[in-house]
């Protein structure tokens, strides 16, 4: 891995000279950090790139973070074919505003799938054993760019800058399981003063046996609670399973699933977040800290290629609802409520294997 072509060194070579002499199979750590960037606005989006030798394949194990909530509102590492720029650092906020003298661009060029995500303070995530990202080689992933959110800048008037990210431990012996994420979620709208469901769901078409391992759900401050269900497509009667269900505004971490599932072809994924609002204005899903989101990823492996699959979306509220797919048997109270009398500790907060 390294940076983009002209900024580093790919990291065959980086590491070649300090670790010629290590076995492959010893987990090593690559920082992925922004460069000491400096932001000049609020909900700025920046964007660094890895290239990663394009001869080798790695197989990601573990992600610790290296960055506090205060600093960073959340950060994605995404998988691309091809970066959105080759510039070392890029403005890649979509709707947020742009930092003047830094390019704007999308985050990927091509072949965009996220692999990684982290918010609220969440801790080092492993995976388990036997299961890794693969990227690099003859994979869809020939880069890795990192993409921090900036939701306040009062840091950085004092001449501060900021390296943010991510380290990432890896290992070039092949592990026996692909790991992979599917991302759902919304668009759509909040009304002031209301509870409103954002919902979206999606049929796996492709002939792969799934398992789920961890979930992660992400909204802003509307959120209450984030839940994601295997459904079986069942006559008369549909069959709902619980992924897994959280406070999102917890730290949003990767957490082990609550049920040991398998999702094959024809099983639908179907995720909620359930959003209270207290404005006196209607909020619409965007970028800054003053729109929403509502986000539920699910972690799985497989013993085959991942799913081409990498995002299901609908267009949420008022147009789309689980009635809408003819899903029926809906869990309503359980999609919306949390357990009773849990403290953090209890739901899994500190730093933990999944």
């Amino acid at each position: 891995m390294a940076r983009s072509e002209g900024v580093c060194l790919t990291l065959l070579l980086i590491l070649g000279a300090l670790a010629s002499d290590v076995s492959a199979d010893v987990v090593k750590k690559f920082p992925l950090l922004m460069p000491h960037v400096k932001p000049e606005r609020a909900e700025t989006y920046f964007c660094t790139p890895i290239r990663i030798d394009p001869t080798q394949e790695y197989y990601i194990t573990a992600f610790q973070p290296n960055a506090s909530m205060e600093t960073a509102h959340h950060m994605l590492m995404y998988g691309c074919e091809t970066p959105g720029s080759d510039k070392e650092v890029w403005n890649c906020g979509e709707m947020a505003l742009a930092q003047p003298g830094i390019i704007s661009a999308p985050v990927c060029g091509s072949g965009s799938q996220v692999i990684y995500a982290w918010a609220r303070d969440a801790p080092k995530l492993v995976l388990p054993e036997g299961v890794a990202f693969r990227v690099g080689g003859k994979t869809s992933i020939q880069y890795i760019v990192l993409q921090v959110h900036y939701a306040s800048v009062e840091k950085f008037k004092d001449g501060s800058t900021d390296d943010s990210g991510v380290f990432v431990y890896y290992t070039e012996t092949p592990q026996p399981k692909s790991a992979g994420v599917l991302l759902l979620g919304t668009g759509g709208r909040i009304n002031p003063k209301s509870v409103e469901y954002m919902e979206t769901a999606c049929t796996i078409d492709e002939n792969k046996v799934i398992h789920p391992f961890a979930f992660r759900t992400h909204t802003h401050a509307l959120g209450r609670v984030v839940s994601g269900y295997k459904v079986t497509r069942d006559s008369p009667y549909d069959r709902w399973e619980l992924i897994g269900k959280r406070d999102p505004q917890l730290p949003q971490m990767f957490y082990p699933v609550a049920n040991d599932l398998v999702i094959r072809r024809g099983d639908t994924v179907a995720a909620r977040c359930t959003m209270q609002s207290d404005r006196d204005r209607i909020t619409r899903i965007g970028s800054t800290n003053e729109d929403e989101m509502c986000n539920f990823y699910m972690m799985y492996w497989t013993e085959s290629s991942v799913l081409k699959k990498k995002s299901c979306f609908s267009l949420g509220p008022p147009f789309y609802y689980w009635t809408r797919d003819g899903l029926n048997s809906i869990p309503d109270r359980d999609a919306s409520s949390l357990p009773v009398g849990k403290s953090a500790r209890e739901q899994g907060i500190e730093s933990h294997q999944i």
